[in-house]
């Protein structure tokens, strides 16, 4: 078997320089990295994780688990937590839970499994407080827009602040019958119903009561936002605006409206969620609500290194800033 030492031997260095580059600490300038790089390459040398952990404690990987890695907001928000990550030495492995409590579950029970240090959760289904789900003092943030009641550390949005800002936009660039295209049901608490009761908000602040009718429940894909404003049309309802639940969907509705003949924003204003990174570069532009991602990562990222350190400290509940990103969709 290959050992460390043999590694040293073939890039010419210490065996400490080795541990130094395996282990990711500083002080080792990059040629010499580099050179011991290649030699683990050539040599075919394999750190032994077990024995690793068994020293330290830790194996220096926190997962992250998410409703679908092809989404594009997971894939924008999983880069800035592997960003996060790697700055406090961490590297990150990627779970897909299909948005399931069976999904979410398992990606927990794996990741005590293969001996992660902790978990970021972006969760949809699973509550924390339900019977049945346990996970002692294994380090935990959550994701997401569930009600964890302070009992877990969680970074969330602000989802009726943020969809009540972009429902006000709308009634300000002259908007009169403003349409919510949302996922798939406003029972309970979660990104949908919080994100809907900022669109009630929002009218609300300007005496204008919800027309029911005016609501499509949809789901939370492109294809879902496009249906949904087809059907919405074809109701006979007239609107000039849509508040949609997320960037995805409202994509989706903007290829909807286009495939009617109806021209966004000369006849429908539209205003996404999310600020993912197509939205500026679709045609329209899309207008959006812009939580700070970046900020939402560390902040997950230190909770986690924080958890890691003292799991007996409070949960921590955080809420990430946003702005209104306006663009040709509103315009």
């Amino acid at each position: 078997m290959v050992t460390m030492s043999d590694v040293a031997r073939l890039a010419g260095v210490s065996k400490m320089t080795v541990s130094n580059v395996v282990n990711n600490r500083a002080g080792v300038s990059e040629p010499v990295r580099l050179r011991v790089l290649d030699a683990i390459q050539q040599s075919g040398y394999r750190l032994n994780v077990n024995a690793r952990t068994l020293k330290a404690g830790r194996t220096g990987v926190i997962g992250l688990a998410v409703p679908g890695v092809d989404e594009p907001y997971f894939g924008m928000l999983g880069s800035f937590i592997i960003e996060a990550a790697r700055a406090r030495g961490f590297h990150v492995a990627i779970e897909q839970t299909g948005a399931s409590d069976t999904g979410e579950a398992d990606a927990i029970a794996q990741s005590h499994k293969l001996q992660f240090d902790g978990l970021i959760l972006s969760a949809v289904a699973l509550d924390p407080r339900d019977q049945g789900h346990s996970w002692g003092d294994f380090p935990i943030v959550m994701l997401g827009e569930r009600d964890f009641g302070a009992s877990i550390d969680h970074v969330g949005m602000a989802n009726e602040a943020g969809t009540r800002a972009a429902t006000e936009h709308l009634v300000a660039q002259g908007c009169t019958r403003i349409a919510n295209v949302t996922g798939w049901s406003l029972e309970g608490v979660h990104v949908v119903s919080r994100r809907y009761q900022g669109y009630v908000d929002g009218l609300a602040a300007h005496g204008i009561e919800v027309d029911t009718s005016l609501v499509a429940l949809s789901g939370m894909t492109m294809e879902d936002g496009r249906r949904a404003v087809r059907r919405l049309h074809s109701s006979g309802v007239p609107f000039d605006g849509v508040v949609a639940v997320t960037d995805t969907v409202a994509l989706g509705v903007i290829r909807g409206l286009a495939d009617l003949g109806l021209r966004v924003p000369e006849d429908v204003r539209v205003i996404g969620f999310d600020d993912v990174p197509q939205s500026p570069y679709t045609t329209p532009s899309l207008s959006s609500v812009a939580p700070d991602h970046r900020w939402m990562a560390e902040k997950a990222v230190s909770l986690i290194a924080a958890r890691i350190e003292d799991p007996s400290r409070p949960p921590e509940e955080h809420t990430a800033p946003f702005e209104l990103k306006l663009r040709e969709s509103t315009a």
